[in-house]
């Protein structure tokens, strides 16, 4: 009898071990966990590929993830943009491709005048730059929008008027869009270098279930599937994992659904566990912290959660609360 009851008394140990590990080992509403793990800055995805794409290696990693990425953190290799053309999508209209089909795509912390690459190192594994080389305007278009842009190490990046042009290693075939809307800040070209889109906000959604937005006032967060803000209440609890948000409070802030870690895109997965909440719904939890979004927000971009009753702050990705935004 005794054998059998510390055994069971073992199991338990190892589990309630377990998830507290996973939570940080923290209490309350956890303002200031650490970061463990890789959180990318804006619009430079952590999270891996599944396809061939332009991947090194041909697994199609993302950055950061060590598999299929480029020997010793180099950059995946660029490949020449070659006869470019104009591809008709359903939802964005008149999208820039290359030579095999595949979308080229536009980077808001880039600068176009005069043109500059703000991306290096682990961005360059996940946005491969198309090289200027042999590539030739489109039918129909203006070939004087095509130029180039020297990259530190020397290689010669094709720019469309003025903006630095990349692939995305998650399109896996021609004709994806997968980088659309990434972090809020990637875009796939129109013919004319401008951001292409033919329905409204779709160019602003993330193809992640959560991703990373660089806000001009609040800095990197994260957002949804959807663009949309993402908060945490000061009065939930990361550990042990409770919420102080039900019943009407939901009607305003509504919860973030389960969100596989494979669709993460730059945010810390640790501790990203599903919360079973007492009202039986699933929530998605950062480093066990409950996240939500807010009713009041009507479009990517909107943050007009931040700073409500002192107690809703939209979130870093490493899950740290944004409460000094001026």
């Amino acid at each position: 009898m005794n054998t059998w009851r510390n055994a069971s008394l073992a199991v338990t140990a190892v589990a309630v071990l377990a998830l507290t590990t996973a939570c940080g080992q923290e209490q309350g509403t956890n303002t200031n966990g650490q970061s463990v793990g890789v959180a990318n800055p804006a619009g430079q995805p952590g999270a891996a590929g599944s396809g061939t794409g332009y991947a090194s290696g041909g697994t199609g990693a993302a950055a950061g993830t060590g598999a299929g990425a480029p020997a010793g953190g180099a950059p995946a290799e660029a490949k020449p943009a070659g006869q470019l053309a104009v591809t008709e999508d359903a939802k964005l209209g008149e999208v820039l491709t290359d030579s095999e089909g595949f979308t080229l795509y536009r980077f808001d912390k880039d600068t176009p005048k005069p043109p500059k690459s703000n991306c290096e190192g682990d961005c360059a594994k996940t946005w491969p730059i198309v090289e200027a080389g042999d590539a030739k305007a489109p039918t129909g278009t203006d070939a004087a929008l095509l130029g180039e842009v020297t990259r530190p190490d020397g290689t010669k990046q094709l720019t469309i008027d003025g903006w630095p042009m990349y692939r995305y290693v998650k399109d896996t075939k021609p004709g994806d869009a997968n980088g659309q809307g990434v972090g809020g800040t990637w875009y796939a070209s129109a013919p004319d270098g401008k951001k292409a889109t033919a329905s409204g906000s779709a160019s602003e959604v993330s193809n992640a279930g959560l991703s990373v937005r660089n806000d001009p006032k609040l800095g990197e967060i994260v957002v949804d599937s959807k663009g949309m803000t993402v908060y945490r209440f000061t009065k939930d609890s990361a550990w042990p994992m409770k919420t102080a948000c039900t019943g009407e409070c939901l009607d305003k802030w509504p919860v973030v659904a389960p969100v596989n870690k494979a669709d993460f895109d730059g945010v810390t997965t640790k501790g990203a566990v599903t919360f079973d909440r007492p009202d039986g719904i699933k929530q998605q939890t950062l480093d066990c912290s409950p996240i939500y979004t807010f009713a009041g927000d009507k479009k990517p971009g909107d943050t007009n959660g931040q700073g409500v009753g002192g107690t809703w702050f939209a979130v870093t990705p490493d899950n740290k609360l944004v409460e000094a935004a001026e």
